[in-house]
């Protein structure tokens, strides 16, 4: 049987990592360009950078609800062998998926935090007739770090249930149908 308090705090942590993520999508950085008192030179002004704490704290609540799972599950490859049977061909497939989810959602996550930090305040003093590039980070990069998060905490919720399945029919044999 699958441990319920793993259940519910990976849960918990994933679906906070969820909000985190779209929150972040939501108050992305903005850019503006703005002249200087003496109208000599353009620069630009960034508004708030709340986005890339969000989206750090989603990536951070994310990895920890992995390797919760993974500590829970002994990653699948340490341990005492699993019943051969459905469960653990379903077990093998969604650890598979969800380690793909993951690395996705850490990508979209961390890539969209970084460049959400990083402002292009320079300035363009020597061609004034085009101003300054104010860039942000793309509309969309914390929302698909949300939905990748939120597919990877529904596969990983299926694999510990699957495994949990497998190791407990190994232990139990008699139990299996």
């Amino acid at each position: 049987m699958a441990s319920k308090l793993v259940v519910i705090i990976v849960f918990i942590f994933d679906l906070i990592a969820v909000g985190l993520a779209i929150a972040a999508e939501q108050r992305r950085s903005v850019g503006k360009v703005v002249a200087d008192k003496e109208k000599q030179y353009e620069y630009c002004v960034y508004g708030t950078d709340i986005a890339t704490s969000y989206g750090a704290g989603a990536f951070a609540l994310l990895f920890v609800s992995q390797v919760i799972i993974m500590v829970a599950s002994r990653c699948f490859c340490c341990g005492k062998s699993l019943n051969r049977g459905g469960s653990r061909a379903c077990a093998i497939l969604l650890f598979l998926i969800c380690w793909v989810f993951f690395l996705i959602a850490e990508a979209c996550l961390l890539a969209a935090s970084i460049r959400n930090a990083y402002h292009t305040k320079y300035r363009k003093m020597w061609n004034i007739d085009t101003p300054p590039s104010c860039e942000v980070i793309r509309r969309g990069v914390f929302a698909a770090g949300a939905a990748f998060a939120l597919f990877t905490a529904i596969v990983s919720q299926f694999y510990y249930v699957c495994y949990s399945r497998a190791r407990n029919a190994y232990q139990n044999p008699s139990s299996s149908h």
